[in-house]
This record gives C-alpha cells, sequence and structure tokens, in this order.
C-alpha cells in the first residue's frame, strides 16, 4: 500500500460522520450550480426519454404489441416499464464521463488536495447523477401518459422507481471506477457502450425473451436488466413480482459491495 493510500485512509478515519456528509452535500451543491450553468448536460436526461419512448412505441409498438396479443396500447403497457429500467443502466454511464472529466480539467487535484473524505466526492457525484435519473424518469412518464400509458397503480409505480433507483446507484460504482482508469470520457463512453447495448438488447426491456434463441434466453436468465424491468412490470401493471425483486436487490447489493470499495480505491490511489 502506498504512502498516499494510507494517509488518505488516515484522513478519512479522523473525519466524522457529520463531517462526510457536510462534505457530501457542499460537493452535491457544487455539482448542482454546475448543471445551472451548462443546462446542455441535461439534454441526455430530457431528450432520451422522448425519443426512445416515440421511436419504440410507434416503430416497434404495433408488430410487438400484436405478438403480445394485442396492439400498439398493448406494447406501451409492456414497454414503459422497461424503459425506467434502461433509464436506469444508460443514464449511469454519465457519472463515469463527468468524472474523466473532471480528473482531465484539474478539479480532481484540487478536491484531493482538500482536508474532505475521499468518499464524499464520489458519494456527491453519485447523489447528482441520481437526481439526472430521477428527472428523466419523471420526464418519461409524462411522455408514457401521452402515449396512451395507464397509471392504476401509483405505489407499484414509486416502489419500481425506488428498485430502479438502487440498481441505478450500484451500476454508477462499475462507471465510477471507469472514469478513474481510463484516459478520458471517449474512452469511458465507448466502454460504457459495449456494456451497456448487449445488456440492453439481451433483456425483456424492449420485447419477450421467449421467441430468442436458447443460448440468448440463457444469457437474458442473468441479466440484471430483465429482473429489474420484469420487476418493474409486475408492480406497476401487475404479474409476478417477488422473485426479479429480490435477484434485482441481491445483483445491486452485490455489485455495491465489490465496486464501491474498488472505486473508493482507485480514486485514491490515481496519480
Amino acid at each position: 500500500m502506498s504512502a498516499v493510500t494510507v494517509n488518505d485512509a488516515a484522513a478519512d478515519a479522523r473525519i466524522p460522520l457529520r463531517g462526510h456528509l457536510r462534505h457530501t452535500g457542499a460537493l452535491i451543491r457544487r455539482n448542482l450550480l454546475w448543471i445551472r450553468k451548462d443546462p446542455e448536460s441535461m439534454a441526455d436526461a430530457l431528450l432520451m426519454p422522448v425519443i426512445f419512448t416515440l421511436l419504440f412505441v410507434f416503430v416497434f409498438g404495433g408488430s410487438i404489441g400484436q405478438a403480445l396479443g394485442g396492439g400498439q396500447d398493448r406494447y406501451v403497457q409492456y414497454v414503459i416499464p422497461g424503459m425506467i429500467a434502461m433509464m436506469s443502466m444508460t443514464l449511469s454511464q454519465g457519472v463515469g464521463t463527468g468524472f474523466s472529466q473532471d480528473f482531465n480539467s484539474g478539479v480532481m487535484d484540487r478536491f484531493r488536495s482538500l482536508p474532505i473524505g475521499r468518499g464524499s466526492v464520489l458519494f456527491a457525484k453519485i447523489s447528482v447523477e441520481l437526481l439526472r435519473m430521477l428527472f428523466a424518469t419523471a420526464v418519461l412518464m409524462i411522455v408514457s401518459v401521452a402515449v396512451g400509458f395507464d397509471i392504476t397503480n401509483w405505489p407499484g409505480l414509486f416502489a419500481a422507481v425506488a428498485l430502479s433507483t438502487a440498481f441505478a446507484s450500484s451500476i454508477m460504482w462499475v462507471f465510477l471506477t471507469l472514469g478513474v482508469i481510463l484516459k478520458n470520457a471517449q474512452s469511458v463512453q465507448a466502454m460504457g457502450f459495449l456494456v451497456l447495448f448487449p445488456l440492453q438488447f439481451g433483456s425483456s426491456i424492449f420485447a419477450p425473451t421467449t421467441s430468442m434463441p436458447g443460448w440468448l434466453q440463457a444469457f437474458t436468465d442473468y441479466n440484471p436488466l430483465s429482473t429489474l424491468a420484469d420487476a418493474a412490470r409486475g408492480l406497476m401493471v401487475g404479474g409476478p413480482v417477488a422473485h426479479d425483486l429480490w435477484v434485482t436487490l441481491g445483483w445491486s447489493v452485490a455489485i455495491t459491495a465489490v465496486m464501491a470499495p474498488v472505486a473508493i480505491h482507485k480514486f485514491r490511489t490515481k496519480s
């Protein structure tokens, strides 16, 4: 273990919990003020749910809806809960690209020179990205109602959003780690695409998995985005919930337990 790591760990240990919370709150405020100065950074959170909803509903809604035993209206009820799951994964990538940009601009060097908890920097970044995700989810629900989604179970909707938020917070530790170890935001974005693409389309988010080849169905069975989408679907429109809910929570806990210490360690030791 390097001297830098030892010193950082000792400094963190001397900061009380109240100090960590105060530092995290100050950094959250800093990140929100940055978004206020750069409103274009919210473009993906605003436009992505609109574009994806309209694209999948009006391009694929008729054909997939017929396969589901209905039409476009039936597909809307199917895909919107899956889109909530998609938001949790897609927007999580922003925490890694933003973190990488902060490193390359020298902001992180300034943070690491201050007597603040190293974990506070990471928790603040995750908190702001979760707020962006919740904003995108709100936009998604407005658009979904406009295209015919029927919200009949408000507690189920809030439970689905809470589950999606829990999963997103775990995935963000993965992208934070990528933001630390990769050289620039473009590399983080490229790596994120390679991770996101098969997970999103090899899942039950956009279409049922029953017509997929057997080997791909085996992959979807272990894909946390499938269990998240199916749990959200059950909570919002009815259907089995318990198994998919617990599997998703298990994935969230496991990913956080593994990746959070890695992200914090890489942040402390990055030169």
